[in-house]
């Protein structure tokens, strides 16, 4: 296992955050994990964050001033090691910053710090991007954590009580996900009832993708009442997320979403992908929360 570091807040709530990826492993609320325990027989992962890059890139890799890099899905960031900037018993913060190893894949300097911090019933994060280098740094970042389903009550079937609940109402279409987990340019239908999507396994073939979303809160609600809210700061996509068989979902926030099937062009020049200058720091914001 790797190797982790315990916050606790004053009520005994506790979150691990591992320091490969920067990664939360564990968020324990009255004794009971809300995060999915990574088990790999489903999805060996807990809560990544996603960086340089959110989703797939055309042809497996990135084009910088004509010369392709090797690029993973969701970027490099979740599997390598950040370094310990600062702990005391409730935070922590850990940082990346580029080296030899990520300039082959991303040829730029940066420096992305995440910092997590524990409050009764929450787990907050901010985090920062910063730009250390002479030429602008193309880059997205997203954030995918994974909740135990059921978590309170209920089963996971059609019918089974459990809802995502969006902050405003959504466009009930999504893009379709093609090869490769490439976005297409056709939609398919969800059964949204304005803000509130009723869940069933059945619909998460690939994950329902909401690109420029109103919402800047999802909720996912259990037929108790009880509820795991996620709030964003500066993420205008979002995403939910399983498979049809896995005992989890998850609630994704990303600043910028996967290529286009069919795009051939420069990073820079990638759909939704940021550009910040020179010198340049941006901010960004998750909170998670048990409420009910």
């Amino acid at each position: 296992m790797d190797e982790t570091v315990e916050i606790r807040a004053g009520d005994g709530s506790t979150a691990r955050i591992a320091l490969r990826g920067a990664e939360p492993v564990s968020w324990q609320v009255d004794g009971r994990d809300y995060l999915w325990n990574g088990d790999p027989e489903h999805w060996n992962r807990s809560a990544p964050w996603l960086f340089p890059v959110v989703g797939a890139s055309s042809g497996g890799h990135v084009q910088v001033e004509g010369r392709r890099y090797p690029m993973a899905q969701h970027g490099f960031a979740r599997d390598l090691p950040f370094t310990l900037v600062s702990r005391r018993e409730d935070a922590v913060s850990l940082r990346l910053s580029d080296s030899e190893a990520t300039r082959a894949h991303f040829p730029f300097a940066f420096r992305l710090t995440i910092e997590a911090r524990i409050t009764p019933n929450g787990l907050a994060f901010a985090i920062e991007v910063e730009n250390p280098g002479e030429v602008p740094l193309p880059y997205a970042l997203g954030f995918h954590p994974a909740f135990p389903w059921p978590f309170a009550g209920g089963e996971r079937r059609a019918g089974g009580g459990y809802a995502v609940l969006f902050e405003a109402a959504e466009r009930p279409f999504v893009p379709e996900v093609g090869a490769g987990g490439l976005l297409v340019r056709s939609e398919r239908p969800l059964p949204l009832d304005g803000a509130r999507l009723d869940l069933d396994p059945d619909l998460f073939t690939e994950a329902l993708v909401f690109l420029n979303a109103k919402s800047r809160m999802m909720r996912f609600v259990a037929p108790s009442g009880r509820t795991i809210a996620m709030r964003m700061e500066d993420f205008p996509h979002l995403a939910v997320w399983t498979k049809p068989t896995a005992p989890f979902l998850s609630l994704e926030a990303w600043s910028g979403h996967a290529d286009w099937a069919g795009f051939e062009g420069e990073l820079a020049e990638r759909d939704s992908q940021r550009r910040l200058a020179p010198g340049a720091t941006a901010r960004h914001g998750i909170e998670l929360a048990i409420e009910g």
